[in-house]
């Protein structure tokens, strides 16, 4: 039977991503987008004057930032733009040395996740619990929410009632329909009414001035020595990790609300590239937005590279040629937007009392421990770091007391059989050397480790102990039962760590 001859035409269509001749998608993506693009407005501007830096800046930043990984990320649909823990990295070198620096930073900073990336640092993903994941979603629903209480503080009346107004639009609005995204409905509607009936309350325009115009490449204000580079490498190496973190973080979580697989080494490697062209063009840098994302993914139903792309080209469409109209936005419509965004984001079966319940008390502590220091520190790189190791430790502890031994003499008292079983390693074996009877055994001891396996040098180190210890007395140990591994890293440590144990 022949091979199927395909016409140049058809080989083309079979390169063409799904979504190009769906119209229904297209519709999704595009709305998308647009609610995103409204978003990423008061967001860029309130990050900016985090960074102290002008709000064209951190606005250029999500226009470069989205445009940019929508071809070159990893995982599709998620949403990336200058960010607050970025924000918060690189504001104290701006603010000492100024923006040619910070943005020399950004540049050297996506250099760095670029080399991250290409080591397979995407792979340490791979350590991070679940439980530490569902407090890393928790803690962000709370930030987002908290976020938001600024907005509704000291300001106008009329404030509280268009928020309320704008929830019950998203919520009741799908009802009708979900043609058009409920959050774009909101903003519309609640704008229009805000300025027809010319109701003062705060705005977009408020946050500070959009750009006219669209930015333009060139290299950072500074010297090009090895002073400049000592200054702002610890900043940009700050800014790298934290900004794969969190969109490592944000691109699992994206994997799980759609149940798709992402390529995570090629996001890290999109956000190095991301953040030099960013750095290239003035902005401020950032990384993966995991509220807009929810907002693009899980509110809008977008799935595709288009509603990413849109989403920073709508950015600027808005600033320049809409930035009248976008200016009169009331911060209230978005706050609802982001009150039902944070709603939506949290794991409530999480602390439902039934799952509290039947949850192990170490897996409700490192989920706790991980929101208690996303919260406080508004980190959540540095949440998901302590919350690893609290679970690391935790998991440690459980298995250490796992190694057990038991013996068995002979009857004619000539031989003693001891058998280990669990795991060895530095935990576990630290009270192995404890659990033997050097002075009442016999002359001949035999140690099987058939039912154990030995994982690191301490374990090794314990063994060496224990046959030293019978030595003294003039007592030979036989040690059977060894996988290969196990085998194998005795033979190439044992005898060789005197005093390590």
């Amino acid at each position: 039977m022949s091979a199927p001859v395909f016409s140049p035409a058809a080989r083309l269509r079979g390169l063409k991503p799904d979504w190009i001749s769906d119209p229904k998608v297209w519709r999704t993506e595009v709305l998308a987008g647009l609610v995103v693009a409204l978003a990423l407005v008061p967001e860029a501007i309130s990050f900016s004057i985090i960074a102290g830096v002008d709000p064209e800046i951190g606005l250029f930043a999500a226009f470069t930032m989205a445009v940019t990984i929508s071809i070159v990320g990893g995982r599709r649909a998620m949403i990336s733009a200058a960010t607050g823990a970025v924000a918060l990295v690189i504001a104290p070198l701006n603010r000492e040395h100024g923006l040619g620096y910070l943005v020399a930073a950004v540049i050297l900073a996506g250099v760095f996740q670029v080399v991250l990336g290409a080591l397979g640092v995407a792979g340490l993903m791979r350590f991070v619990p679940r439980s530490v994941m569902t407090g890393f979603v928790n803690a962000l629903a709370i930030l987002i929410f908290m976020a938001q209480v600024p907005e509704l503080t000291d300001v106008p009346w009329p404030v509280y009632p268009l928020v309320v107004a704008g929830l019950m639009l998203m919520v009741l609005f799908p009802r009708i329909t979900r043609v058009v995204p409920a959050p774009l409905v909101s903003i519309v509607i609640l704008t229009v009414v805000t300025v027809a009936a010319g109701i003062a309350v705060p705005t977009v325009g408020d946050k500070g001035e959009l750009p006219h115009a669209l930015p333009v490449p060139g290299l950072p204000d500074v010297p090009f020595t090895l002073d400049t580079l000592t200054t702002v490498a610890p900043y940009a190496l700050a800014m790298a990790l934290v900004g794969l973190m969190e969109s490592l973080m944000t691109a699992k979580l994206v994997d799980d609300i759609t149940d798709t697989h992402s390529d995570k080494t090629r996001e890290s490697i999109g956000q190095g590239v991301a953040n030099i062209v960013t750095g290239f063009f003035g902005g401020m840098g950032g990384c993966a937005m995991i509220g807009q994302t929810i907002i693009n993914v899980k509110v809008s139903g977008a799935r595709t590279r288009l509603s990413t792309f849109l989403a920073g080209s709508f950015l600027m469409v808005l600033c320049i040629v809409f930035g009248p109209v976008v200016s009169d936005i009331p911060m209230a419509a978005l706050v609802a937007v982001m009150v039902m965004v944070s709603f939506a984001t949290f794991d409530w079966h999480s602390v439902a009392p039934r799952t509290l319940r039947r949850m192990p008390a170490g897996e409700i502590l490192v989920m706790v421990v991980t929101v208690a220091v996303v919260v406080a520190t508004s980190n959540l790189a540095i949440g998901v770091v302590v919350g690893s190791v609290t679970a690391m430790v935790i998991f440690a502890r459980r298995v250490a007391h796992l190694a057990d031994v038991t013996s068995v003499t002979d009857p004619d008292g000539g031989q003693v059989v001891y058998s280990v079983t669990g795991e060895l390693f530095f935990a576990s074996s630290n009270d192995l050397v404890t659990r033997f009877d050097y002075a009442g055994d016999p002359d001949r001891v035999v140690i099987d480790l058939s039912a154990t396996h030995i994982w690191d040098a301490s374990s090794v180190a314990a063994l060496d102990a224990i046959e030293t210890k019978y030595a003294q007395r003039g007592k030979r140990v036989e040690i059977v039962g060894l996988n290969e591994h196990s085998t194998l890293m005795r033979e190439r440590l044992g005898g060789t760590l005197a005093g390590y144990h």
